[in-house]
């Protein structure tokens, strides 16, 4: 690692020389302001709570618990839970997640990283064939190699017993209730299986928990899940013992070996979850609090929201705002892929990264008429499907909770351990196999993020709050890289006025700095703005289905109205919903 001192110091340099001499139209970036500083009026309280989540079942879990007399924190715990449950496909206890949490009373925001690690017998090339040098196919996806340490139940845990009102147990008994009872197989459930049902079918443990004679369930089929429900109330009762210790560590243990796969018994116990200082920083008078490293959200979201704030862009064309935006976000790409990883092995030089002046270096480099070419910045040489979900919280107290969790691809490693309910995770595809490799979403990377012992692959997952002087905004969204574009593109609307439906609806357009290509969402461009990218060098493709989740909660201080905006692209699948009449306060 000792390549990245020098390096730091010569991105110094190359900030320092461009900041000065910037283009006309451009002004100074505000500084960022101390993490402590982000915070709402002293005694502003919303009119009720609002809860938006992928899934109408985890979104009623939710408020179920705020009536019980939880905090927004308590109602996170339960919808996560819920969630997975009945979006087995996106998130679940065997992978991960991060909570971005603020608290009404103190204003105190804290990042708690329950991202999976790379089990202890890890090595660098695990996953790479010596005799050709390359990645073996498929390794990083399905089966036991492909799974990370689970994290989400230690956060859970964690929420629940530092930040929450209720007992855990209290806080997990709906989903319970709901696994023993049986949920609904839904819409997106049946679409992502499509994807995997092969592989889900190949595995003992998961064909018998989510299949139906070797077939996919149903439309509206009702699932149990005893296992799940088990598995639960031994952590409501237990807390972190009841996961990573004892009867269930060792039945997780054995399976994954017996399957050929290298967990331990230690590799459980010395799991941790890790608080962490949210990433801060100031744009358009808003602060926004969003995910440090091991996420490269917050920093891409930082660098591209700083680059444009040096340009007058509400008095620029249509073109001229969506041009300036996506060699903003090439940029940023362009650095996750060289500097992002996990902070506790790496030097991630977050302050360079995200500072104003290196914002304006980057601004500098952007031609107002002309795309800038990928392959000429400087960089990673190369020789996310709708899966992961979201969900945004405000409660009437005004406790802010955006929390995103994962397994990675659909149905994780499409493996199932007998008597546990949940399936694993395929989180080592997240790291850097090998540099310059892209993974399953395209992302590249460098040594920044290889795999080692203990190590937390780095994440595209970026839980944000925008602190407004009028409105306060909690935003995230799945979608693999194109998180940090779908994050970015709602802010900027947050910016314009729209409201909580609106920000999850609009069109959504992508670049991640490789491939070299604009995606579009079907129809998202008129032909004119189309003609107009091409015309400045940019190559477009029009992906052939939507993509993301979104979820937001937006609260209004002036008056203290609430709104929740669940994605429509999954039709009657999530849910938005506010605690009419403040029936929460």
């Amino acid at each position: 690692m000792s390549f990245r001192t020098p390096l730091v110091a010569a991105l110094l340099a190359f900030s320092a020389g461009l900041a000065a001499p910037q283009p006309s139209h451009a002004r100074e970036a505000p500084q960022p302001p101390a993490a402590a500083e982000a915070g709402v009026p002293a005694g502003a309280r919303p009119d009720a709570a609002a809860i938006a989540s992928a899934n109408a079942q985890a979104t009623d879990v939710g408020m179920a618990v705020l009536r019980k007399g939880g905090n927004a924190f308590d109602a996170a715990v339960a919808v996560s839970a819920a969630l997975g449950l009945v979006e087995p496909e996106s998130s679940g206890i065997g992978g991960g997640g991060f909570f971005l949490l603020r608290r009404a009373s103190d204003g105190k925001t804290v990042f708690v990283d329950g991202r999976e690690r790379a089990p202890l017998a890890s090595t660098r090339d695990m996953f790479i064939d010596p005799a050709t040098g390359e990645p073996r196919p498929r390794q990083t996806i399905d089966g036991p190699l492909a799974a990370g340490i689970p994290g989400l139940p230690a956060a859970l845990v964690h929420v629940s017993e530092n930040y929450g009102r209720l007992p855990l147990a209290a806080a997990l008994a709906p989903t319970v209730r709901m696994a023993r009872e049986g949920w609904i197989f839904g819409e997106k459930n049946l679409a992502m299986m499509g994807w995997r049902e092969a592989a889900l079918a190949a595995d003992p443990g998961a064909s018998a928990l989510l299949l139906v004679d070797g077939k996919m369930p149903a439309l509206g089929a009702r699932m149990r899940n005893p296992d799940y429900a088990d598995v639960l109330e031994r952590l409501g009762r237990e807390g972190f013992d009841g996961f990573y210790r004892g009867e269930i560590a060792q039945r997780l243990v054995d399976g994954v070996r017996a399957a050929g796969g290298i967990w331990t018994l230690d590799d459980l116990a010395q799991y941790r979850v890790v608080e962490r200082e949210p990433l801060v920083f100031q744009h358009r008078g808003a602060t926004i609090v969003t995910a440090p490293p091991p996420s490269s959200g917050g920093v891409a979201l930082a660098q591209t929201l700083q680059i444009l704030d040096g340009f007058d862009a509400a008095d620029r064309p249509e073109l001229d705002r969506l041009h300036l935006r996506i060699e903003a976000m090439r940029r940023a790409y362009r650095d996750r892929a060289v500097h992002l990883g996990d902070p506790d092995f790496v030097d991630v030089p977050v302050a360079l990264l995200t500072h104003p002046a290196y914002a304006a270096g980057l601004r500098a480099g952007i031609h107002p008429q002309k795309a800038t070419p990928s392959d000429l910045l400087p960089g990673v040489s190369v020789v996310e499907r709708p899966d992961t979900t979201h969900f945004s919280i405000i409660d009437a107290e005004g406790n802010l909770a955006a929390v995103t969790q994962t397994v990675n691809l659909p149905y994780g490693n499409a493996m199932v351990i007998a008597g546990t309910g949940f399936l694993l995770n395929n989180e080592m595809d997240d790291f850097a196999i090998k540099a310059g490799v892209p993974n399953a979403f395209g992302l590249v990377g460098d040594d920044a993020n290889a795999i080692a012992p203990g190590k937390r692959p780095l994440s595209s997952m970026t839980p944000t709050f925008v602190l407004g002087d009028d409105r306060v905004a909690v935003i995230g969204t799945p979608g693999g890289s194109r998180i940090i574009s779908m994050v970015i593109q709602g802010v900027l609307a947050l910016d314009a006025g729209a409201s909580a439906l609106e920000m999850v609806t609009q069109p959504r357009v992508h670049h991640q700095y490789l491939p070299d290509q604009v995606s579009i969402e079907p129809g998202a461009l008129s032909p004119e703005l189309r003609a107009g990218l091409k015309a400045r060098g940019h190559a477009i493709k029009e992906e052939p289905r939507p993509w993301g989740n979104m979820q937001v909660v937006v609260w209004r201080l002036d008056d203290g109205e609430v709104e929740a905006g669940a994605d429509p692209r999954w039709k009657n699948v999530g849910k938005g919903s506010t605690g009419e009449g403040g029936i929460f306060r």
